[in-house]
């Protein structure tokens, strides 16, 4: 006997894109240790994808603060 079994074929849904603040300018201060290009740090960079939604917002919100300390301690150029 040959048992064959028959599966509903469903539509997958397309991945979620995820949010990135990547400028493509990837350099890491040495005091900070952000990146000067979109302020994460190593850490946060490489684990990207496997942090949660709410836990890549919570990164995000914190990035205007931290390019802004860039830029006050002259990594960045002049603060506006």
């Amino acid at each position: 006997w040959v048992s064959i079994r028959c599966q509903k074929r469903t539509r997958a849904m397309p991945p979620k894109a995820i949010t990135s603040p990547c400028i493509k300018t990837c350099a890491i201060d040495g005091t900070t240790g952000w990146c000067l290009g979109c302020g994460r740090t190593m850490s946060e960079i490489g684990n990207w994808v496997r942090l949660g939604d709410e836990s890549r917002d919570d990164v995000m919100a914190e990035l205007p603060a931290r390019i802004e300390e860039l830029k006050s301690l002259g990594k960045l150029g002049p603060v506006k």
